[in-house]
């Protein structure tokens, strides 16, 4: 199932954004006296009692108004009540309960998720006054007082948001499974991929951009493991995402990614690499997953000697931010190498879990310093005492160092390669902590 998702709803002007900014701990919703700043959902990461959880913020909701952007900013709401596993409907204190308050406890009722009612600017200490108990009215439990500008009360909000969140065992389904994320630009070719490995048309396929917009779960078992593809919406640019719906899509194609221990980022070999490209493999990058980059519809490419290599070398400098994924040519249609794809995914998956001992790691960090001296400057040379592997998905390296401002990282770069090529590591980032210790007297 991935992260829970808590959307924050409620008519315009009642504190929604400044109480996401204060749950999130940023700045990230606009946060104006103007009814109707916060136009589109905005999400962001948050984490309680040891669950991270997606916190999306929305447009005030205007249940009967004509207004265009008002009835579009209702439409974006609804899209996130649909998605969310929890709604906090948000009201306000001041102006107490309006008829626009209960249409919206209305509409979430009928929605039948779990809705957590939040009367916000509840800025005086000690006991609610009188006019916090007509909130009742509303049919939707017990209200929780919360003063968004100040804090307080939000550690009892987020308390019972938490009581339904799903047990997190029940998220990790198929333990032995690869959980792998097709994710690309529009019109790429991601669920033709999909229906071809499953031999069935399982997910719509048509021309037009943006036909997916939810993501899909299709389970394949071969003589490779067992799989789950998880087909995304097209990530596209956000100057182009203007059709409502098209917004949360890309909301879940992210959330697909957190979901997936293997990203398979799909380029189009008609068209070649775009900026979009680099941004949807820029977002499987920095969450650290293993990637594999395939390049579709290589059929339909014009091939001349060498044609495939200069196509590579072109794709290894477009893609020198994550120079460590494999690039595999393949065809949905006609299914061209897509053994070899299934070869791939495995293969990455298991290089982003691999553990190496502190022992191997050491004696590799004793020859890599002997063949390259560590930077020196103004006479302090870097010295670095030992090395050891913390973490997996992705393999994490902790060093440490006599001067962690010594640690440049064209040498970092340096100590990458060396780990790569003396275990064989591809197809997964690498990360370093850096931990300053001086060298005992």
């Amino acid at each position: 199932m991935g992260k829970p998702i808590v959307a924050v709803v409620g008519r315009p002007n009642v504190g929604k954004s400044t109480l996401f900014n204060k749950l999130i701990g940023q700045r990230l919703s606009i946060v104006e006296d103007t009814p109707g700043v916060t136009r589109d959902r905005i999400y962001s990461e948050s984490e309680w009692r040891g669950r991270t959880f997606m916190l999306v913020d929305t447009g005030g909701i205007e249940p009967s108004s004509d207004d265009v952007i008002l009835s579009q900013m209702r439409r974006q709401a609804e899209l996130a009540i649909q998605s969310a596993q929890v709604i906090v409907l948000v009201v306000d204190m001041q102006s107490g309960v309006t008829a626009t308050d209960a249409d919206v406890a209305a509409m979430l009722q009928k929605s039948g998720k779990p809705v957590v009612l939040c009367v916000n600017k509840c800025d005086r200490i000690g006991a609610p006054e009188p006019e916090f108990y007509e909130f009742y009215n509303l049919g939707l439990g017990d209200p929780v007082a919360v003063s968004a500008v100040h804090g307080h009360g939000t550690g009892d909000l987020l308390d019972e948001v938490f009581r339904y969140f799903p047990e997190e065992d029940e998220e990790e389904e198929d333990g032995d499974a690869i959980k792998v994320a097709v994710i690309g630009k529009p019109n790429a070719g991601k669920s033709s991929l999909i229906n071809k490995i499953a031999g069935e048309e399982r997910l719509i396929v048509s021309d037009v951009a943006g036909t997916t917009r939810d993501a899909v779960d299709t389970v394949i078992e071969n003589d490779k493991g067992k799989f789950i593809f998880i087909d995304t919406a097209g990530i596209r640019r956000k100057s182009k995402v203007l059709e409502n719906i098209e917004r949360y899509s890309v909301l879940r194609a992210y959330m697909a990614v957190d979901r997936a221990d293997v990203c398979v980022v799909v380029i189009d070999a008609t068209v070649g690499f775009t900026e979009q490209d680099s941004k949807v493999a820029g977002y499987a990058h920095e969450q650290g997953k293993a990637c594999v980059i395939a390049v579709n519809k290589w059929d339909a490419v014009e091939k001349e000697t060498g044609t495939m290599n200069q196509y590579r070398k072109k794709l290894e400098q477009d893609f020198s931010f994550m120079s460590y994924a494999p690039i595999v040519f393949i065809s949905a249609k006609t299914g061209q190498r897509i053994d070899k794809l299934f070869e791939t995914i495995a293969l990455v998956n298991q290089q982003n879990a691999m553990r190496i001992s502190t022992g191997m790691l050491n004696d590799m960090l004793a020859d890599a310093t002997a063949r390259v001296q560590p930077p020196s400057d103004k006479g302090r040379r870097l010295k670095i005492y030992y090395m050891t592997q913390p973490s997996t998905r992705p393999p994490t390296f902790v060093v440490f160092v006599n001067r962690a401002d010594l640690f440049h990282f064209s040498y970092q770069r340096y100590l990458e390669n060396q780990i790569r090529e003396t275990f064989s590591l591809t197809g997964t980032p690498v990360r370093f902590i850096v931990r300053e210790r001086e060298k005992k007297q």
